[in-house]
């Protein structure tokens, strides 16, 4: 068991080391990376492409990585904004590493990029416990999910810099209970700001834009609790994991 431990955490301290290094080459390009982690289904997509859009109605240089074990759908969907889009095939692996968007971004990432959206594999166990060498790392939920998802992953909520809420245009329909999602997501991340959108009515567009240009100009970002001091551990039953979240550079 001991083994098991750490050899995990040797992973995760190799991973938090590449993203130092990745942070600090983008941040010398200029560059601000989001990570956004969701489960399937949670409209992630949906929501980046808007986001995507009004970026390039803006004039800002985006562009935008998407991860998914097979299939190039998402990538399809999000080149329709008109900014660079790369997809990536993870083969089976349920998250993506520093290294590995490191070598994705290599000859690819256009100069003058401001801003790259990472469209992690939809899934909140793996990808919450590594670092990509983000500036903000946003988790994401629909209405659809339940009010008690972040006390169900409370690693990828713990950690998440922004929390924002997905299909709010259909709140109503599902009975979504705001008032409870919201105080499930303070009691595993105090003082993280909650977004509400949804990409079919309009609602809250542009505030994930804003909120990402914002880190990348140095605005201060939500230190979550979890996050300090910095560890890694493990835990069996649930196979989640206590990891750094990087804030700035």
């Amino acid at each position: 068991m001991c083994r098991v431990v750490d050899l995990q955490q040797a992973v995760l301290a190799k991973n938090d080391a590449s993203a130092q290094s990745l942070r600090a080459e983008l941040a010398a390009r200029g560059t601000t990376v989001v990570n956004l982690l969701s489960s399937p289904g949670s409209g992630k997509t949906a929501l980046l492409e808007r986001e995507l859009v009004l970026a390039r109605e803006r004039g800002v240089p985006v562009a935008a990585l998407t991860a998914d074990l097979a299939t190039e759908n998402d990538a399809l969907r999000l080149a329709r904004s008109g900014v660079p889009v790369k997809q990536v095939l993870t083969d089976g692996l349920c998250h993506l590493e520093a290294g590995m968007l490191g070598g994705h971004l290599d000859g690819w990432l256009p100069e003058g990029t401001r801003l790259l959206f990472v469209e992690n594999v939809g899934n909140l166990v793996c990808p919450a416990s590594y670092d990509l060498g983000e500036s903000l790392r946003v988790v994401l939920a629909s209405v659809t999910e339940g009010e008690d998802k972040p006390l169900k992953y409370p690693t990828a909520f713990g950690l998440a810099h922004l929390v924002v809420v997905t299909k709010t245009d259909i709140a109503a329909a599902v009975d979504f209970d705001e008032a409870a999602f919201r105080a499930n997501v303070q009691q595993v991340n105090p003082g993280v700001e909650v977004v509400l959108t949804s990409a079919r009515g309009g609602v809250g567009l542009g505030a994930l834009l804003d909120r990402a240009l914002a880190a990348g100009e140095g605005a201060a970002v939500h230190t979550p609790v979890m996050a300090a001091p910095p560890a890694h551990t493990h835990t069996d039953h649930t196979h989640t994991h206590a990891a750094v979240a990087q804030t700035r550079p």
